[in-house]
């Protein structure tokens, strides 16, 4: 168990003693070959929960992304997504550098990002001076840990088919959703035609994430991650751990929602802090500084002296705080406690 408190990220989880166990008693193929029996019923097991044909394990959410870029893109293509997305703030630019495909990108005028705006959004395809939309990347949950409507993920569909132009889902965060909104991921993934899912932020696996989509996009997708140099052999002992994160682990994930309820309740006793708390959807809790003079650094620096681990806020204040497994109320009280002296 963790002798210090994180909140900077739900990715800091340690696995759990069940998933060092299977680790270790992992039978094992090489999976270059298609041999490896946990990696291959990891992804089986993770492409049936996201309800599609097939899965592909990788190292990463970032690459599962890129590799669905690169595999539903060609050169100078362009792809809709929103532009406080991981993909577009905390993947180094690969779209361009890896799949050579330029960002369309909306700032949504409300919370989510809406079908109008996409719509709007959209290459004329007769115009041949204009680039092809050839993609649209949608995250959910988003980056501040709201969950998109479904309905608006079922209009997304509809107008997916309209307008022939394929979804890619950065689910990394699907399950968190799932529980919000209290559906499966499949009725989530659904309106979408591939899709991330990671393994290693809430759900505690040490490493790795699942790209879902139907068999011949991840036949394709297989060749592409030899390309870009991810294909691993002895799999099964990280593929262990990703199966009982998805096996368990996702079952407890409406406590760490619960925890952050109670850590944005917490917050809103003081006075120096802005929260709206009706805005805590799943595990993620943002709250702002209201001086404008505020150091971000000394914040951290004080927290650090407490064995609390926090990102620095923003220059205007914003600050993001993530609750997981190795968190709970006794943790919150601790650090609204050292919130507290920090004020004084």
């Amino acid at each position: 168990m963790m002798n210090y408190i994180d909140f900077r990220s739900d990715s800091v989880t340690w696995p759990t003693e069940e998933m060092r166990s299977a680790m270790m008693q992992a039978i094992v193929g090489d999976d270059a070959f298609g041999e490896d029996p946990t990696t291959n019923e990891l992804e089986s097991y993770g492409a049936s929960l996201a309800g599609k044909e097939a899965s592909l394990f990788v190292a990463s959410g970032t690459l599962a992304n890129q590799l669905a870029i690169f595999t539903h893109c060609n050169r100078g293509d362009e792809i809709i997504v929103d532009d406080r997305s991981h993909i577009v703030r905390y993947e180094s630019a690969a779209v361009a550098s890896l799949t050579n495909v330029q960002f369309r990108a909306i700032e949504p005028k409300g919370n989510a990002i809406t079908t109008d705006e996409i719509i709007a959004k959209i290459r004329n395809p007769l115009d041949e001076t204009e680039p092809k939309t050839a993609l649209i990347c949608i995250e959910n949950t988003m980056l501040n840990g709201n969950t998109i409507p479904l309905d608006t993920m079922r209009k997304l569909r509809y107008l997916s088919s309209r307008y022939h132009v394929p979804v890619h889902l950065d689910g990394a965060r699907i399950f968190n959703a799932a529980v919000a909104q209290n559906v499966t991921a499949a009725e989530i993934a659904q309106n979408a035609d591939t899709v991330m899912i990671s393994l290693s932020k809430g759900l505690c696996a040490p490493v790795g994430a699942l790209l879902c989509g139907n068999k011949t996009f991840i036949n394709k997708a297989k060749i592409n991650r030899n390309l870009f140099g991810g294909t691993m052999h002895q799999s099964g002992f990280l593929a262990a751990a990703g199966l009982i994160a998805l096996k368990n682990m996702r079952q407890r994930l409406a406590q760490d929602h619960e925890t952050a309820f109670y850590l944005a309740n917490s917050l809103a006793q003081f006075e120096e802090i802005e929260i709206d708390i009706t805005s805590v959807e799943t595990n993620i809790v943002s709250c702002k500084f209201k001086h404008e003079n505020f150091e971000g650094e000394s914040l951290c620096n004080f927290f650090k002296s407490r064995n609390i681990f926090i990102k620095p806020p923003t220059e205007d204040g914003n600050m993001i705080l993530m609750t997981h497994r190795w968190i709970n109320r006794q943790n919150i009280d601790k650090f609204i406690l050292a919130l507290k002296d920090f004020f004084k």
